[in-house]
């Protein structure tokens, strides 16, 4: 399990979701990261409840595969025990707001000048350039600005919604894992390090690859559509006699197999359904049609219908069913990790699979300065000098 980044030294100097994301995307992938936490901790360490045995259930989920240390960065020896870590390592992800770091003396001129070959990535709330950079970010912030919220949530009308998961937080995180196994990539050929950026702002527009293509085309913005697609009918939810189910017919073959196999075919041939415009334009009939329709089985009763004919569906699922779905299963996406105080500990899989090197879940999350006196040992320091460290209060152990 030594992962495609074996031997990629990170340094995540980051909290809370954006940052951390990233660093478990490349810790995943087989590169060592270490976390440089302030004394009290990340904040998500206090995300609570729900805890296990004392220790935050969010901070275990973040933070598995990584190692942990405590450094006061504003303490001179706890910002040159960063400086010798930084001199051999291959990246650093932070995300604090612009000219945090710098204040320190830790920003990206001062610390390549250490290291010419370190990839710098910083994920924002808005970037490092532009009238907002020197805004702070949050997730729903994002969403709000991106126009994401204005096309999530029932219909016209109705308050603004929010996508459930931290989408912007999410994909930030994955964006700057992608930024920087690029300028790694990059850094292998020529030896240079650079500045990687991205932000929620950017990582919540992505989102809007479909809307953003019908603006550009027609000049309107598309508004919330609840399941439905903003393309192509019937693509969305239904509900069951007891429950939903999601329906695939992106296409025309699909459409067709679908009235054939949920026994009305005369659909097909109805003119305010037999092609995708005119679908389009009479869904909420099309809608009410189907609702119908399906509301008289099962969910599994249709499944079983439609996976027996080839036809792309499935259930709404609980976050607890998926935890339990047998594909999520196979494809190792939940799996245990043994904590040093929280016991067994259910956490999430990475979810590329590398069948030459394959990476995944080594380690537990850290315990806050769990791995200090390890990384100091690394970086040459003498165990008289670690005491010394940890004495003056420029590093810490656990408690």
């Amino acid at each position: 399990m030594a992962g495609p980044l074996e031997g990629c030294r990170v340094i995540e100097l980051a909290h809370i979701m954006a940052g951390p994301v990233c660093g478990l995307m490349l810790a995943d992938m087989g590169a060592d990261v270490v976390k440089v936490e302030k004394a009290t901790g990340d904040d998500t360490r206090r995300s609570v409840p729900p805890d296990i045995q004392g220790e935050s259930a969010a901070f275990m989920m973040m933070n598995r595969n990584k190692r942990g240390i405590v450094l006061d960065l504003k303490h001179p020896q706890g910002k040159s025990a960063l400086l010798r870590l930084i001199k051999d390592a291959d990246v650093l992800i932070e995300n604090y707001r612009r000219g945090t770091l710098e204040r320190l003396g830790l920003g990206y001129e001062t610390l390549s000048s250490h290291n010419p070959g370190l990839i710098y990535c910083e994920i924002s709330g808005f970037g490092r350039t532009g009238p907002y950079a020197e805004r702070g970010g949050f997730d729903l912030i994002a969403q709000g600005m991106s126009g994401l919220m204005s096309i999530t949530g029932e219909g016209e009308g109705r308050p603004p919604v929010k996508v459930g998961a931290p989408v912007s937080d999410i994909t930030a995180g994955i964006l700057g894992a992608m930024g920087v196994a690029a300028a790694y990539a990059r850094r292998l050929q020529t030896g240079e390090g650079q500045r990687v950026d991205t932000s929620l702002f950017e990582a919540a527009i992505v989102q809007t690859y479909w809307q953003s293509a019908i603006t550009f085309a027609t000049g309107v913005s598309p508004g919330p559509m609840g399941s439905a697609h903003p393309l192509n009918a019937p693509y969305q939810a239904f509900r069951t006699a007891d429950g939903w189910i999601n329906i695939g017919a992106a296409n025309q073959a699909n459409w067709e197999r679908l009235v054939k196999l949920i026994g009305v075919p005369e659909l097909r041939v109805d003119p305010r359904f037999s092609t995708n415009d005119r679908r389009m334009a009479n869904r909420p009939v099309l809608e009410d049609t189907l609702n119908r329709v399906f509301s008289v089985q099962t969910t599994a009763y249709w499944l079983d219908v439609l996976q027996a004919g080839g036809f792309p569906a499935g259930p709404v699922l609980s976050i607890a069913e998926m935890q339990q779905d047998p594909q999520a299963l196979a494809r190792d996406m939940v799996v245990e990790t043994m904590h040093p105080l929280a016991g067994r500990v259910s956490t999430l899989g990475l979810p590329v699979k590398f069948h030459g090197t394959p990476g995944g879940v080594r380690r537990p999350a850290p315990l806050l300065g769990q791995h200090t006196r390890e990384v100091l040992a690394e970086l040459g320091y003498a165990a008289t000098e670690i005491e010394a460290l940890i004495e003056s209060g420029a590093v810490a152990l656990p408690h």
